[in-house]
C-alpha cells in the first residue's frame, strides 16, 4: 500500500508503517538499556554482576545490536533524507566522544553505535543508487558472506574464525587511524565500539530487506502492531538512547547517596568523587545531545 505526501512542497512516497519492525527496534533498545544499567552498576558503583563477565553476555549484546542495525538499515528505505539523518546522528556521537574525553578520559567513547549509525546512513545515502542496482536476494547473500569474512578484522584476521582465517599484517593495525574500519591498535580502548567492518554489512542487508517491506511483500504480521508499548519504544529509540543514561545514573546517585547517609552499615558502597564525576559525564553526554534530539523528533527523524 503506497500513497504520497507533500514535504516542503515536494511530493514524496509514503509507505505503510511496519508495526512489527517498530516492536523489534523497541525490544532491542530496551535490551540495551538493561545492558547499560548492568554496566553502570558494575563499573561505576563497583557492584559485581557476574553475568557481565560471561562470554555469552557479550554474544547476546552483539545479537541485539546487530538486530538494531538490521532494522535501522530497513528503515533507511523509508527515509527521504538519509544523509541528513546520518550527519545528525554522527554529530551526537561526536558530542558524546568529546564530553567523555574531557570528563572521563579513562573511559573513552570512540566510534560507538551512534558514530556507526551516522556513517552507515551517510554511506548508504551516497551509494544507494549503486546498491539498489543489485537484486535484493543477491545483495543479502553477498552481505552475509562479507560479514563472515570481515567479522575477525577486529581481532587481527580475515575470515569467519581465527582457525580458518588469514592473519592480517600488523602495520595496518599499528597505524592507529583505521579503527573506524575495525583495524584497532593494541592500545585502542573504547567503552562502546562498533566498527564499519563487519557491521556495515548487517545494516546494508537490512536495507536490501527493506525493499520487500516498502513494497508490501512482507508477511501480514509484519505490518501489524502486536505490543503497543514495544512499538512506542521503537518509534522513539533516539529519545530513549539519549535519556536513559542520565535517568539511570541520577537514580543510582540518589539511591546510593541515601544509603550512605541513612544506612551506612547495611550497604557498604565504593562511593567516591570518581563515581560522581563519571555520573556527571554520563549525564552531560546525554543531556546535550537531548537538545538536538528534540529537533530531530520534531522533524520526525527517528531510527
Amino acid at each position: 500500500m503506497e500513497n504520497t505526501a507533500t514535504v516542503s512542497g515536494t511530493e514524496v512516497k509514503k509507505y505503510r508503517r511496519a508495526g512489527f519492525m517498530d516492536e523489534v527496534r523497541g525490544f532491542c533498545i530496551l535490551c540495551m538499556v538493561v545492558y547499560h544499567v548492568c554496566f553502570d552498576l558494575n563499573y561505576t558503583y563497583n557492584i559485581h554482576i557476574p553475568i557481565m563477565f560471561d562470554g555469552w553476555f557479550d554474544i547476546v549484546r552483539d545479537i541485539f545490536a546487530g538486530a538494531f542495525m538490521f532494522i535501522s538499515g530497513m528503515s533507511s528505505r523509508y527515509s527521504h533524507n538519509n544523509a541528513k539523518r546520518g550527519i545528525q546522528c554522527f554529530f551526537i556521537g561526536m558530542i558524546i566522544t568529546f564530553i567523555f574525553a574531557f570528563f572521563a578520559p579513562s573511559a573513552p567513547i570512540l566510534f560507538g553505535i551512534l558514530h556507526f549509525m551516522g556513517v552507515s546512513m551517510m554511506i548508504y545515502a551516497i551509494g544507494d543508487k549503486y546498491f539498489l542496482k543489485i537484486p535484493a536476494p543477491v545483495g543479502i547473500a553477498v552481505c552475509a558472506v562479507l560479514f563472515l569474512l570481515t567479522r575477525g578484522i577486529m581481532y587481527g584476521y580475515l575470515g569467519p574464525a581465527q582457525g580458518v582465517g588469514i592473519k592480517l599484517p600488523e602495520f595496518i593495525y599499528n597505524a592507529g587511524l583505521l579503527f573506524p574500519l575495525g583495524f584497532r591498535a593494541p592500545s585502542f580502548q573504547s567503552m562502546d565500539y562498533f566498527p564499519l567492518l563487519p557491521w556495515f554489512f548487517v545494516f546494508l542487508a537490512g536495507a536490501y530487506t527493506g525493499k520487500y517491506a516498502i513494497e508490501d511483500k512482507m508477511p501480514a504480521f509484519f505490518y501489524k502492531t502486536h505490543c503497543k508499548p514495544l512499538a512506542l519504544a521503537g518509534r522513539y529509540t533516539l529519545w530513549i538512547y539519549v535519556l536513559h543514561q542520565p535517568v539511570a545514573m541520577v537514580f543510582f546517585l540518589l539511591i546510593f547517596a541515601l544509603h550512605c547517609i541513612f544506612l551506612p552499615n547495611i550497604l557498604v558502597l565504593s562511593f567516591s568523587w570518581h563515581n560522581i564525576i563519571l555520573t556527571l559525564a554520563f549525564t552531560l553526554c546525554d543531556i546535550f545531545p537531548g537538545i538536538f534530539a528534540l529537533t530531530f523528533a520534531l522533524q520526525h527523524i527517528l531510527f
